[in-house]
């Protein structure tokens, strides 16, 4: 299962890093960097154990 969670993160990063590049204005990359961060702490949070972000790694 963690194989398909790494496979499938992969492709939603290349997929986020196409749109991305796609858009034109700042404001909306504005609004992709927020969502992908929002998307990123719900699910580290839904994840006992994992680091977050701020803190560093031991």
């Amino acid at each position: 299962m963690e194989d398909e969670d790494i496979a499938l993160n992969s492709v939603l990063g290349l997929e986020l890093n196409r749109v991305f590049f796609a858009v034109r204005e700042t404001a909306n990359k504005q609004k992709i960097i927020e969502y992908a961060r929002e998307v990123l702490q719900r699910e580290r949070a839904e994840r006992p154990g994992s680091a977050s972000p701020e803190s560093p790694a031991s």
